[in-house]
């Protein structure tokens, strides 16, 4: 596919298109490290403010999880469990 010829060196010109340090506004692999490494340690920050409150969920969905296993595993038994009664003579 041709491109019209009036278009060349229009990069510039259109603010949708992203600019970069290279030659002509064109985006080098230093501009992906540099976005990349902006994006990671914005992540890492919100990561640690919320890693507390991960925790107690995560703490309170395990405890939630097992005393609903213990008490379905209780129900289950007296429901199954054999009186035996002993006479003694």
């Amino acid at each position: 596919m041709r491109r019209p010829s009036g278009r060349r060196g229009s990069r510039a010109q259109r603010p949708d298109v992203p600019q970069g340090s290279g030659p002509g506004g064109l985006i080098t692999p230093d501009d992906i490290r540099a976005k990349a490494e902006e994006i990671v340690s914005g992540v890492e920050g919100q990561v640690q403010s919320a890693r507390p409150t991960l925790t107690y969920l995560a703490v309170g969905g395990v405890m939630l999880i097992a005393f609903t296993a213990f008490w379905l595993g209780r129900r289950a038994g007296r429901k199954r469990s054999t009186f035996v009664e002993i006479f003694r003579e």
